[in-house]
């Protein structure tokens, strides 16, 4: 069965998202939404879409749509997502998959209330070198892990727009970097639940009324605790976006560059596990990461099963965020 798929926003991101769409056999590329009509036109002409409108409640009244990938300004996230899930529609909605968690929960009970999927494109999942670190942390081979250092920072430059408005994205680098290795570290660590957070955040290289910086401690429900960094503008980072450094009982590990350290302590040794990755990637954001995204999510419709990352994923990343922000106002630990 064909499945008809729409897209709200003709950005950058939507466009990856129509590229992984394009891809796929039995997945048409009907209609997109956009308020800017110029930009609107050039993507329909871009990806051959017939149908264009200005507004999600428009789209739903025409019908004829199963799949909507929400790809605005993060303020539209739940409205958009929530109004298609009433409809029927299916959902990937980009990430943070809202303003805070309370809309965050707002779109997980529309999600069960429809009964139609709703994935959030934590995309790190999807990457092949993150998930050969996973194989090897659940084969047992860094033993019990204690301790995660995650990055989420853009090095020596930082968006404009929509992104440093708090009007419309809600928070800054943190829920726009740091919660890809806030994702990145829970999904490596097997999603844990959070136990408390602490953190600092604030605006240290710009003007923007949103942060620019931060540094989060994470304390698991598991006894691992996380270690993130988000920030735009930073004159350095140890590593790029999602780049995580794992520290176990048996092994160190880590993602970009990936590999294993494994040491022996009789022999006063330490042996490397290289998976023959290069260090530095062409491509760090690789559209493949993207098509096996949206592949898993189309396999779920057809299958009728859960999506993962789901509205459960999200929302922890979002409680976590919102954690963070209050710590930072309160110069307090926030249990959750």
């Amino acid at each position: 069965m064909t499945l008809k798929i729409a897209f709200t926003g003709a950005g950058h991101i939507s466009r990856v998202h129509a590229r992984a769409a394009q891809a796929m056999t039995n997945l048409d590329l009907i209609a997109i939404v956009n308020h800017r009509s110029e930009s609107m036109a050039e993507y329909a002409a871009q990806f051959g879409i017939t149908r264009q409108y200005t507004a999600v409640e428009d789209l739903l009244a025409a019908g004829d749509v199963d799949i909507l990938v929400v790809s605005t300004p993060n303020y539209l996230h739940a409205p958009q997502t929530i109004a298609a899930l009433e409809a029927g529609l299916h959902v990937l909605v980009e990430k943070p998959m809202a303003l805070d968690a309370a809309e965050a929960e707002a779109m997980q009970r529309a999600a069960e209330r429809s009964g139609a999927k709703l994935m959030v494109a934590h995309c790190w999942r999807f990457d092949e070198e993150v998930n050969w670190l996973k194989r090897q942390i659940d084969a047992g081979k860094l033993g019990k892990i204690l301790r995660t250092r995650g990055y989420g920072v853009h090095v020596n430059w930082g968006p404009g727009g929509w992104f440093v408005d708090k009007r419309y994205a809600g928070g800054g680098a943190l829920a726009d970097m740091g919660i890809h290795a806030i994702d990145a570290a829970r999904y490596l660590l097997g999603d844990p639940q959070p136990a408390s957070v602490y953190a600092k955040i604030g605006t240290d290289y710009t003007n923007y009324d949103v942060d620019d910086s931060g540094t989060i401690w994470i304390n698991w429900d598991n006894g691992a605790i996380s270690i993130v960094e988000s920030g735009w503008w930073w004159p350095h980072a140890d590593g790029p976006e999602a780049s995580t450094q794992l520290y176990g009982t048996r092994a160190f590990g880590q993602l970009f560059p990936t590999g294993l350290e494994i040491p022996n302590r009789e022999a006063e040794t330490v042996a490397t596990v290289d998976p023959g990755y290069p260090p530095a990637r062409e491509e760090h954001c690789p559209q493949a990461m993207y098509d096996r995204q949206l592949a898993h999510f189309i396999e779920c419709i057809r299958e009728d099963r859960a999506p993962n990352p789901g509205a459960a994923e999200g929302l922890v990343n979002m409680r976590i965020v919102d954690a963070a922000l209050e710590s930072s106002r309160s110069a307090e630990v926030v249990r959750l």
